[in-house]
């Protein structure tokens, strides 16, 4: 039996004022659909994604929900304007009673309903615009950027709730392990043509490859045929009296496909330039220390940065991680302990705020006006790592077109902002680079770019992600802070991190039960005669006393059991649920032990 959509879109074409966006788009969303929703910046994904939930009208076309079939989307700039808390916001429209869908949403996603929407950040809002969507619960939900202000415990939790839904939903991010966890089938935006394959994420990059390829072939193959029938025009014509119209005409029309093929954008011509060398030292704390009131943020951390370095700080939101990168770099003291720069520092920074963009300025005067890109007595040259170039040649090379210079920076989307930062940052030489969220809005091309670009970097890099497969990339140490305080320095990147987490994890439980059993456990089966210790026992504690020699050496084949299985340092990354399972069942079992010896040695010294 056939199934019914849950979205239908036909002939769907949409023209912004210039080239059309999309002409004759098909698309259909199926129940269950888990789709991953992929293009370049720029090439319409969030756009296709609002003419999905119905918010933009295309300028032709059909869009089908059948009846009885609810929407979601997850706005990226929600409007609280008359919502006096961002529960409200959350809530409005929920049947009574179903509140508690909101706070369940909120501790996943970790903002505060009772928070004023009007002092609201934008990470918050973007939370709370996640919440309500979750909390309403539609049979197809449209989400664009979600883990975007979301910390790694966040994600997972998002990530095991959209693995556990039954309802269809339509996935836009940059996060590479995010996407290939959840998604079973792709959508790809390419120069207005909307492709679909049955398969989730992580065949995708292959896929693409094989289409370019197939394009490339098609293309090449077209050349030579115009070339071809180009020079029998010039030939054939010479040798006959008459043309062949039609043959000519055949060759006008080969041309002007050829001419409307449209090629495909180029990646951003991204580099780094990292100047002068530092010296081998570049950062050196000793015991630093931070708090803010009552909330620790730091005690006695010791961290030594070397040349080359790529260093990564996770942990959860406003656990400290910028503010440790601040107290690194010198910006702001620590309360306690030194920070001791190296020599010779060039440092350059890209803030998660995107604080250094003037909204209200366009791109041309955003670079020519930067004191570190300015060219004495020229209004249209940036200086670039020590060459002037002209500012409409330095914005193409970050992909923008000549039309958007003189549009203003807050017309710009997510990645775009992006990618403009990474343009001031790019054109100054620099050999400590502090990368504060870099991945959010880019795309996955680009990351891969960025990607390449810090591994060929001779400089220092202090990475704050809670992007996993770009940590795994990128960093050589990670630097993992857990609250109240807490920083622990890992080897590697985030899956090394994991690991020796988990590993560490196990040894801290089995220290823990081996300082709470007593020093010299007397042997477990007692010589005392049983009658005497009826003299002293109850008839149900002697039963005790003589079932709890068995109960322990249970216990005991358990916790080796789950000890050995724990042991494996590939179970995180393969199996989270599963170490996290026998993680609990390994504590509970450590603390069944200790009761019951205790309850052992109780019951023995009151026989004897």
């Amino acid at each position: 039996m056939a199934r019914i959509p849950l979205l239908q879109l036909s002939g769907i074409s949409l023209t912004f004022g210039g080239d059309p966006i999309f002409d004759g788009l098909d698309l259909v969303v199926q129940p269950s659909d888990r789709v991953a929703l992929v293009g370049r910046n720029g090439s319409g994904k969030s756009t296709l994604m609002k003419v999905m939930a119905g918010l933009i009208e295309p300028d032709a076309g059909l869009r089908v929900v059948p009846p009885g079939i609810t929407t979601g989307y997850m706005e990226q700039e929600p409007i609280l304007t008359g919502y006096a808390t961002l529960g409200d916001f959350a809530a409005e429209g929920l049947d009574a009673g179903e509140d508690w869908r909101v706070e369940a949403a909120a501790e996943g996603l970790k903002f505060r309903p009772e928070a004023e929407a009007s002092k609201a950040s934008g990470g918050e809002r973007r939370r709370a615009a996640l919440a309500r969507l979750l909390a309403h619960a539609p049979e197809l939900m449209l989400l664009d950027e979600p883990t975007n202000h979301l910390d790694i415990e966040a994600i997972a939790w998002l990530e095991k709730y959209l693995s556990e839904t039954r309802a269809g939903f339509v996935l836009i991010s940059h996060d590479r392990a995010f996407l290939r966890a959840l998604t079973k089938a792709t959508l790809w935006i390419d120069r207005g043509q909307v492709r679909r394959q049955e398969r989730g994420f992580s065949g995708f990059e292959d896929w693409r490859e094989e289409v370019w390829a197939a394009e490339d072939d098609a293309r090449h193959k077209l050349d030579r045929k115009i070339k071809a029938e180009a020079r029998w025009a010039v030939e054939g014509i010479s040798a006959r009296r008459k043309r062949n119209q039609g043959r000519l005409r055949a060759l006008q029309d080969m041309k002007a496909d050829r001419a409307s093929q449209i090629r495909r954008q180029g990646t951003a011509a991204m580099a780094l330039d990292s100047g002068s060398t530092s010296g081998k030292m570049v950062i050196e704390a000793k015991g630093i220390a931070k708090r803010y009131d009552d909330k620790v943020i730091l005690t006695g951390f010791d961290l030594r940065v070397q040349r080359g370095d790529r260093v990564a700080f996770v942990g959860p939101n406003g656990v400290g991680k910028t503010t440790l990168l601040k107290m690194l770099t010198g910006e702001e003291a620590p309360d306690a302990g030194t920070v001791k720069l190296g020599t010779n520092l060039d440092i350059a920074v890209f803030d998660q705020a995107r604080a250094t963009l003037d909204l209200s300025m366009t791109l041309w005067d955003g670079l020519v006006n930067d004191p570190e890109m300015r060219v004495s007595g020229r209004a249209d040259q940036v200086m670039v790592r020590g060459q002037p170039k002209h500012v409409i040649a330095y914005l193409k090379d970050f992909l923008f077109d000549e039309s958007q210079a003189r549009a203003p920076i807050g017309s710009l989307s997510g990645g775009e902002r992006a990618r403009l930062l990474l343009a001031r940052i790019m054109a100054r030489p620099s050999n400590l680079l502090i990368l504060d969220e870099p991945t959010n809005d880019l795309d996955v091309e680009t990351l891969d770019l960025l990607q390449d670009i810090l591994g060929e970097y001779d400089g220092t890099v202090l990475l704050v992600s809670h992007d996993r497969d770009f940590i795994d990339r990128v960093a050589n140490t990670t630097i993992a802070m857990e609250g109240d305080g807490r920083a622990t320095v890992y080897a590697g990147g985030w899956s090394d991190y994991q690991s020796q987490r988990a590993e560490r994890q196990v040894s801290d439980a089995a220290e823990a039960a081996q300082a709470a059993a007593p020093a010299a456990r007397p042997a477990v089966k007692s010589d005392k005669p049983v009658g005497k210790a009826s003299a002293a026992l109850s008839f149900t504690e002697k039963h005790r006393l003589e079932s709890l020699p068995g109960v322990i050496a249970k216990l005991e084949a358990e916790i080796a059991k789950l000890t050995e299985f724990l042991a494996d340092p590939a179970l995180f990354a393969s199996s989270p649920a599963k170490f996290n399972k026998a993680s609990e069942a390994l504590v509970e079992r450590q603390q069944q032990l200790a009761a019951a010896e205790e309850e052992w040695m109780g019951l023995e010294e009151r026989a004897g």
